[in-house]
């Protein structure tokens, strides 16, 4: 790296805030691409001559690469230097982007997702921790991370309305071609603005058998829920996922508290602080992917809403959760302990929910699905941007690439939790209740009403468990997250050797 990307440790660096424009433009890009090709979906199976069967490895070659090698990503951006992860992460995506919007079959398809994955799994952790690096004053890092809190949560919903302007007006392969124009801009932005804070490498070589432990692990994690979705709970090869999973991740937990220089240093992970928020943030993303799908579902197939109707239909999910970052968030995050603004924002967000188990097919917009959205988002904003900032802080420079993936592998694996445990809830739901009331439809029309309550009841019956989810991922927040109101030092360690210091707990990302 040149001499002018590096600045001294201490001084804060002028260019920060326009550093901030580019990663979260590249953050901006990952959350759309999490959601904008599930709209793009049917168009691209029938064009590519994808089966039914085959469909789901779309979505789920991008999450298994990204989810299982976002560890080592984290790792190789403490090792490289963040900046160089980041270019290289986004330089990355951007091709493995063209090659999808190119693809001619599903192979081609499937390779350009997985590679999306493994370059996703560079850039993510590297952007999270070059923002807890780069912002080191309290007031400062509330507003960064409020900032980057807002497009965390909100860019999923932006995906679904993009996806379905580019869908229904040009065509599926844009939704592709679309990432290029941001990878191109953020890369060149980064390469020229952020200057990364001298004595934040870690220089330690690289734990092979961490990186192949936790890759493993994480993959037959991710891919077990995936499964438990499409082939059920007891399938054979799900079990099989599942038990290769819990000896792989124990074997991983063994050697990591073994060799001299682990890939996920166990002080990130027992820090009460830390811990907390890893838990918390992945139940409540269990929550929420579950309910962009339900949702999803029951605006188009149930009210007949088309995919651009649809996206616009979240806009007041992504004006909640802007508010509750950057408004709420943001100016109370330097004035309150975490936890009063984690757990009653998770609480909040569960009201929110707990409205939307009223669903029925006639159920109004304005009044039920508009001020539950507006609560979620709300709740939501305002717990993720405390619980983004407390992640990595106190962590020493040298482990803030590690601790920043922990945050994206508890987000990843909580999707897949949520996508596969909640759908599973709804379809035994709704089948039930198509098998308790089709004898007595006797029409067609009939018949089709009952089909459509069945999956209304299916949506609720699973809204019910994430209510429950929420109120968990609430519990755990305010009785683990015990940080102080955030003092107005440093908010991350000192670098080399700084483990035997004990850091004063800071609200961080």
């Amino acid at each position: 790296m040149s001499e002018t990307a590096v600045k001294a440790p201490g001084v804060p660096d002028a260019s920060r805030w326009k550093a901030l424009v580019f990663i979260a433009l590249a953050q901006l890009m990952v959350v759309l691409d999490a959601t904008i090709v599930n709209i793009a979906l049917p168009s691209a199976q029938q064009d590519l001559g994808i089966s039914d069967g085959n469909r789901q490895w779309v979505v789920t070659a991008y999450a298994l690469a990204f989810g299982g090698l976002l560890l080592f990503g984290g790792r190789i951006a403490d090792l490289w230097g963040r900046k160089r992860t980041f270019v290289l992460g986004l330089a990355g995506f951007a091709a493995a982007s063209a090659l999808g919007g190119a693809a001619t079959n599903e192979a081609m398809m499937f390779g350009s997702r997985a590679l999306q994955g493994v370059f996703g799994a560079l850039l993510a952790p590297a952007a999270l921790s070059l923002l807890a690096v780069m912002f080191t004053d309290a007031k400062e890092r509330a507003k960064a991370f409020g900032i980057y809190g807002a497009i965390a949560g909100g860019g999923g919903a932006v995906g679904l309305i993009l996806g379905g302007f580019l869908t229904e007006y040009l065509d599926w392969r844009w939704t592709f071609f679309v990432n290029i124009p941001f990878a191109v801009i953020a890369a060149a932005g980064a390469w020229f603005v952020i200057r990364e804070p001298e004595g934040g490498r870690n220089r330690s070589p690289l734990d092979i058998p961490g990186v192949i432990l936790s890759t493993l692990g994480l993959v037959a994690l991710v891919y077990g829920f995936t499964r438990a979705e499409s082939d059920g709970w007891s399938d054979s090869v799900t079990v099989a996922m599942f038990v290769a999973s819990a000896v792989l991740l124990a074997a991983f937990v063994f050697v990591e508290s073994r060799v001299k220089a682990p890939l996920l240093p166990l002080r990130v992970l027992t820090e009460r602080n830390r811990g907390g928020v890893y838990l918390s943030l992945g139940l409540a993303i269990i929550a929420m992917f579950g309910l962009f799908l339900f949702l999803t579902y029951y605006l188009q197939v149930v009210k007949g809403y088309s995919p651009v109707r649809t996206g616009f239909a979240f806009l007041p999910m992504i004006a909640g959760m802007i508010t509750g970052s950057t408004q709420i968030g943001t100016r109370l995050m330097t004035r309150v302990a975490p936890r009063l603004l984690m757990g009653p924002g998770f609480l909040v967000a569960a009201v929110g929910m707990l409205l939307l188990t009223q669903l029925e097919i006639g159920s109004s917009y304005a009044a039920l699905l508009l001020p539950s959205m507006l609560l979620l988002g709300l709740g939501m904003g305002t717990a993720f941007m405390p619980a983004m900032s407390l992640s990595t802080q106190g962590v020493e420079p040298r482990d803030a690439g590690v601790a920043s993936a922990m945050v994206n592998t508890s987000q990843q694996v909580g999707g897949a939790i949520g996508t596969a445990l909640l759908n599973t809830i709804a379809a035994s739901a709704t089948t039930s209740y198509i098998t308790d009331h089709i004898g007595s439809a006797t029409s067609p029309s009939q018949q089709q009403l009952v089909q459509l309550e069945g999956l209304v009841q299916g949506y609720t019956s699973a809204i019910w468990f994430a209510v429950g989810i929420l109120v968990l991922a609430a519990a755990i927040a305010l009785t683990f997250v015990n940080a102080g109101r955030p003092n107005m030092g440093a908010a991350i360690g000192a670098g080399e050797g700084a483990e035997d210091e004990v850091p004063v707990p800071v609200v961080a990302h």
